[in-house]
């Protein structure tokens, strides 16, 4: 009878020229560049299979706005959202808290079924019409023919259908699953203010969606896939201390069948970034993130753990930057810590999840406003309990877990979330036969 050998490459003579992609790793549907140039334009491309081609190239624009404007109105996008939504208070009509009300209903609450869906509504129009602005308004907008044109051709492939998988290569850091459809598309007012019928029009619920642009990953090759993936939780203790949020579990299934590794503070950390063999499949943040001031530089965004000691982009960059290449260091990174998924004002171009890409991981993905640490919990432990299995890819489960919060329990906070690369971002595992074990049982090495 014959026996499947399994075959395991250690050396490497043609330097990766030979290697095969990933099976599900396809180009996007759609892709939309946003180059800044010398003298300040913005110019503007778009191209792929799901949209018109123009005489076999693609859309291009040289846009009027300029980048300043562009990163201050996506900075006041995601302020709407944390002070119409997170920060939303009831009150009398004297003006004060009304009596029997949670405080900040709607950072506290996970199943947003259980508000007034007029108020929902309210609240949900106000951002669609914002986000929609941000695209099609403040980048899109003006009299000029070319950009109009571009403006046509980009919001009817956004639009005609779901779940196409769309590429936002830029310089430019716009909170995408935030930005909705053109203000054509939006409903002025329904009979019954139905929240569900809004959600359509934030493409974080429509498409699946990633942000590159500045960074991209040095993937030397394909790694094998490991028997036991290796997984980190990079965490402040003090953080939900009380245990209100489902934190515990997360960390419960990030060492369930894994070579779980725990750091609290900044040392341990660094002691990991120092070791060229570091090499860890999904390596999770559960911190604060805070803007610090930064000379007249942008302000420099930085994560906390235990200790309280500032992590930033700097940090990663003087550990990594000598292991660019030859590294093992491939890990996906959800930074579960506040404004983790964006610079404040779009400003700070190296901040942490781009550094962190640099130097080799997959795919970043965090929140791009305050998050609410109970929903940041649960959006955890739904997106780890489906990575970790290894059957679905990073920008499949962010759009999935997204849909499911906003139609399930009429919560839009999922769409607070951005992906930094990743979208095809995979934990293979190695494969078992038909005994349970991880593969046949001779090994060829060559």
């Amino acid at each position: 009878m014959s026996t499947e050998l399994r075959v395991r490459v250690v050396q490497d003579p043609s330097d990766g020229f030979t290697t095969l992609p990933d099976d599900l790793v396809r180009g996007p549907d759609i892709t939309v560049c946003l180059d800044v140039l010398a003298d300040g334009r913005i110019r503007a491309r778009l191209h792929g299979p799901a949209v018109p081609s123009v005489y076999g190239t693609e859309h291009r624009a040289d846009l009027p706005v300029r980048p300043e404007r562009v990163r201050t109105d996506a900075a006041r996008l995601c302020r709407l959202w944390k002070e119409l939504l997170v920060d939303f208070q009831p009150l009398a009509p004297d003006g004060r808290p009304t009596p029997g009300e949670p405080e900040r209903p709607y950072a506290s609450l996970m199943d947003l079924r259980t508000r007034p869906q007029d108020e929902l509504y309210g609240i949900l129009h106000e951002l669609a019409v914002a986000g929609s602005e941000l695209l099609f308004g403040t980048l899109l907008g003006g009299d000029d023919p070319r950009v109009r044109r571009f403006n046509t051709y980009l919001g009817q492939a956004l639009s005609a259908r779901d779940n196409l998988r769309i590429r936002f290569d830029s310089e430019l850091c716009i909170p995408w699953p935030m930005v909705c459809l053109p203000p054509a598309d939006l409903p002025l007012s329904e009979p019954e203010n139905d929240p569900a019928s809004l959600f359509p029009l934030f493409l974080g619920h429509r498409h699946q969606i990633e942000q590159t642009g500045g960074a991209y990953p040095w993937l030397d090759g394909r790694q094998e896939p490991p028997d036991v993936p290796a997984v980190s939780l990079n965490h402040d203790l003090r953080v939900d201390r009380r245990g209100h949020t489902r934190a515990a579990e997360v960390a419960a299934v990030l060492a369930k069948g894994t070579r779980f590794v725990e750091r609290t503070t900044r040392a341990e950390f660094v002691r990991a970034l120092t070791d060229r063999s570091l090499d860890e499949h999904l390596m999770y943040f559960w911190c604060h993130g805070h803007f610090m001031p930064n000379g007249s530089q942008p302000a420099c965004l930085t994560v906390r753990l235990t200790d309280q000691v500032p992590i930033d982009a700097q940090t990663v960059r003087d550990r990594r930057r000598r292991f660019a290449h030859g590294s093992p260091f491939q890990p996906f990174v959800l930074l579960n810590a506040c404004h983790a998924g964006i610079p404040e004002g779009g400003g700070d171009l190296a901040f942490l999840g781009r550094e962190l890409i640099h130097a080799g991981a997959r795919g970043v993905l965090g929140p791009q406003i305050e998050m609410p640490q109970r929903f940041a919990a649960e959006y955890a432990l739904e997106f780890v309990t489906r990575y970790l299995r290894g059957s679905e890819t990073a920008g499949t489960i962010a759009h999935a877990v997204a849909r499911h919060f906003a139609d399930e329990l009429r919560n839009p906070l999922g769409f607070a979330y951005a992906l930094h690369h990743g979208m095809d971002s995979r934990l293979e595992r190695a494969p078992t036969d038909p005994a349970g074990g991880t593969g046949a049982g001779q090994e060829i090495t060559v």
